[in-house]
């Protein structure tokens, strides 16, 4: 078994700390997001009660009828908003869709800034009202740290701490609540279906709320998948490729999936919710020159954001 360097780090060093305290907290996730692109972060601004309603919620939501959870689907929408039913999320070069349906909470612009005509609006639900107001509580806080992280990591790119500011605000960010649906007939899935096949994630970085159950692994560089716990509320956070573009391959978007439970538990329910950190779509991908010399040839073609994911969205079956 490799031995993965996914640090603990304690947000709050970095928001209240003296200058080393800061300085040690951008090297230390900018090392483990150059080695295998995960971190877990305590002290994130969620409190244990707050996840808590999250899953009572997001349990809730789940278990409405098929047919209520259908009249909110909107394939129009290529399922970045409302719900997204069973098999209909394939990971990148997989035949066979994820076991999983899920729910997606956008951007709420309220500053009349004009990137607000470009966002669908929200998708409400109406038989769950506390489903709403907690969402968008955890969409703002998940943000706000998220914003918090990307200083950090703007400093240990030798970029102006405020690098990424403009280009997050009011970006393109994306909520998902997730149902890994029980398998009442383990024989009856086909033997190559899993939770989540392999994938790496598009936007520039994912904050994940411990989920309620284990499965998830990382990919490590001597090619052997390693179990990610989070303790308790930590946030588990990882590279996109949104970030790995920007900064050509020096922070990692790592591969990873969600592997079913072993057979006896295929019946139990697993929900998690990452929210996706996007910056607007207008954003220039262009690798970094700084990331750029005779070792690290420049990898990626130049792309904007909304560019980028609109080709993986089409990759991942989601819009045609």
């Amino acid at each position: 078994m490799s031995t993965v360097n996914i640090p603990r780090l304690d947000l709050n060093t970095y928001v209240n700390g003296d200058a080393e305290s800061r300085k040690k907290f951008s090297d230390d996730i900018g090392k483990a997001f150059n080695e295998t692109g995960f971190v877990t972060i305590t002290n994130h601004g969620l409190s244990k009660e707050l996840i808590d309603k999250l899953y009572e919620q997001v349990k809730a939501l789940f278990a409405l009828p098929e047919d209520v959870k259908l009249k909110y689907e909107k394939p129009e929408l290529a399922g970045q908003r409302g719900y997204t039913s069973k098999g209909k999320e394939t990971a990148k070069g997989f035949k066979v869709p994820d076991l999983k349906e899920f729910w997606q909470i956008g951007q709420t612009v309220t500053d009349n800034d004009p990137v607000k005509d470009q966002y669908p609006e929200n998708v409400y639900v109406d038989e769950l009202p506390e489903f709403n107001t907690v969402t968008r509580e955890i969409y703002q806080k998940l943000e706000a740290a998220g914003k918090l992280l990307l200083e950090a990591i703007a400093v240990y790119l030798n970029l102006p701490q405020n690098y990424f500011d403009d280009k997050v605000h009011n970006g393109n960010s994306i909520l998902r609540t997730l149902h890994y649906f029980p398998i009442q007939d383990p024989d009856s899935v086909p033997a190559d279906a899993v939770r989540a096949g392999a994938h790496e994630d598009i936007n520039l970085i994912t904050l994940l709320i411990g989920a309620s159950a284990d499965g998830l692994e990382v990919l490590t560089r001597e090619n052997e998948w390693f179990p990610i716990k989070a303790h308790g509320e930590d946030v588990v956070v990882n590279v996109g490729d949104m970030l790995q573009r920007l900064t050509n391959n020096k922070l990692k978007s790592t591969t990873h999936r969600v592997v079913n439970p072993p057979r006896e538990l295929m019946k139990e329910s697993r929900f998690s919710v990452p929210f996706f950190l996007h910056p607007k779509s207008a954003m220039d991908l262009t690798s970094l020159e700084s990331c750029i010399d005779e070792q690290h040839p420049k990898l990626y073609s130049d792309m904007t954001a909304g560019e980028y994911l609109d080709e993986r969205l089409r990759e991942i079956g989601l819009k045609k």
